[in-house]
């Protein structure tokens, strides 16, 4: 975790195709506030959020479990909470606050993301009393029924930091810090213009919120993308396979279900159906790096070299840092 002064250091020696702009990260940095609240036994609840409008603050529903009574902060500033809106299964909640009188962040879109975009987490982990800022990129982004995309980033975040902001480089919010699989260290947030429908809910004061968000539906009612977590790092391939082959038979033109049935295919050794399912994976997303990337890997341990290098030229235009990791797989051989 950094500041944010550490973050834009770090950035500013980063070789990515995405630029960042510092005036606007610094408003991103701005616009994060603590979520705070007394519990029935007495001890302090808190999370986080970000100011998205005119006296308003977005956060997860679930900050707001356990305290009947919550109140927005910021730095020595205290702010009292009118009304809520809310969504408990999307897991977003806007803050009426009182008085708030900050200028708010843009609202930026998850389906304008693509693989290996730098990002920026910008949250209160560990109850800290500044924002702590951790950089990051794209790993993937999930399709949802309702529109946008919930986005898998390597930007961690911790207890305290839920509601809080994942910003492009541009300074937009484009996802909400929400959840992460227990113990597998995979982060994800919902998608920013997500926002925009919370904002037809009906106001209430009623506090505190209970509704079960979508990622903490049952097992058997989860989306994809979050069954195949545990067997992923479980490296139960067999389970995996058996998951992805469901996925890409419901949602044939999704391109991150064809990468994880190559995926699955791959790790069997099953390298030709690997190598099908990838190129599907890019015919559905051209800039499915991970999928030509994973393809360049089997190329290279079949001995195909010009195959290979091939897609190493045309990751190098996608996403560098796979490049990177092709070429040096490549140079051993």
């Amino acid at each position: 975790m950094k500041t944010l002064s550490s973050l834009l250091l770090l950035l500013s020696f980063s070789t990515s195709a995405f630029a960042f702009n510092q005036a606007k990260l610094m408003d991103a940095w701005v616009s994060v506030v603590m979520i705070r609240g007394y519990t029935d036994n007495g001890s302090l609840a808190y999370g986080s959020g970000v100011i998205i409008g005119e006296n308003e603050v977005v956060t997860n529903c679930h900050v707001l479990r356990k305290t009947k009574k919550p109140w927005v902060s910021q730095g020595e500033y205290s702010f009292s909470i009118t009304s809520v809106k809310a969504d408990t299964w999307k897991d977003l909640c806007l803050l009426t606050v009182f008085n708030l009188n900050r200028t708010p962040v843009p609202i930026g879109n998850s389906n304008d993301l693509i693989k290996g975009q730098e990002l920026a987490g910008i949250g209160h982990s560990n109850g800290a009393p500044v924002p702590l800022t951790t950089g990051g990129y794209v790993i993937s982004t999930y399709d949802m029924r309702e529109g946008g995309r919930i986005i898998l980033s390597s930007a961690k975040f911790r207890l305290g930091a839920s509601g809080s902001g994942l910003f492009d480089m541009q300074g937009n919010l484009v996802g909400i810090n929400t959840f992460k699989t227990t113990g597998y260290g995979s982060y994800y947030s919902v998608p920013a213009e997500w926002i925009h429908d919370v904002r037809k809910q009906p106001a209430t004061n009623n506090f505190p919120i209970q509704g079960k968000a979508l990622w903490e539906e049952d097992e058997d009612k989860k989306p994809f993308f979050l069954k195949i977590a545990i067997p992923k790092v479980k490296e139960n391939w067999q389970e995996l396979l058996g998951i992805t082959t469901s996925w890409v038979e419901q949602e044939a033109n999704n391109t991150e279900a064809w990468f994880e049935f190559g995926y699955a295919n791959e790790m069997l050794k099953n390298y030709q159906l690997a190598l099908d399912a990838y190129q599907t994976s890019i015919s559905k997303d051209s800039n499915n790096s991970d999928a030509l990337f994973r393809s360049g890997v089997i190329e290279n341990l079949q001995g195909h070299n010009e195959e290979a290098i091939l897609i190493h030229a045309a990751l190098e235009k996608m996403n560098p840092a796979r490049a990177d990791e092709l070429k040096e797989l490549i140079s051993m051989q």
